[in-house]
């Protein structure tokens, strides 16, 4: 498993407004491009289709299209996915880190191989700093 977290600007229901947001998705994770959510949203068992970034790294793929399927919701705490064309589990987790702060937890599971080949080592802290960069800005304003 790949970790990182982030200290946000923000408090834990506007980070949560952002990441639950399926449009929202390709701002702060950056392995898609776009996406397109069924008709249940954020929610176990939702089926999401994604545009993919091109792998990084030498076995690269053109960009191209993948699913989703959201494994586990936890209103205003986070939620996880399973990458079914790249076989590997992701999520965010949120926590209250002291007023108006949120603690942003984000991880790629799967095998070690797979986290390598599929160029997902460095999502979960690209990741963190893109979240990181949207509460500082809206934190700005």
């Amino acid at each position: 498993m790949i970790e990182a977290e982030k200290v946000l600007l923000s408090p834990r229901e506007d980070v949560w407004a952002l990441v639950s947001e399926p449009y929202h998705l390709p701002d702060w994770w950056p392995a898609y491009t776009g996406v397109q959510p069924d008709r249940r949203g954020l929610s176990q068992g939702a089926r999401w289709e994604i545009v993919r970034n091109p792998a990084p790294g030498l076995l690269r793929r053109p960009r191209g299209g993948g699913l989703i399927v959201i494994t586990q919701v936890e209103h205003g705490n986070g939620f996880r996915w399973q990458d079914l064309g790249q076989r590997l589990e992701c999520g965010v987790r949120l926590e209250n880190a002291g007023t108006g702060r949120t603690r942003a937890k984000l991880y790629v599971e799967g095998p070690s191989w797979r986290i390598w080949v599929e160029g997902a080592r460095g999502l979960p802290e690209n990741a963190a700093g893109r979240l990181y960069d949207l509460c500082q800005t809206a934190a700005a304003l």
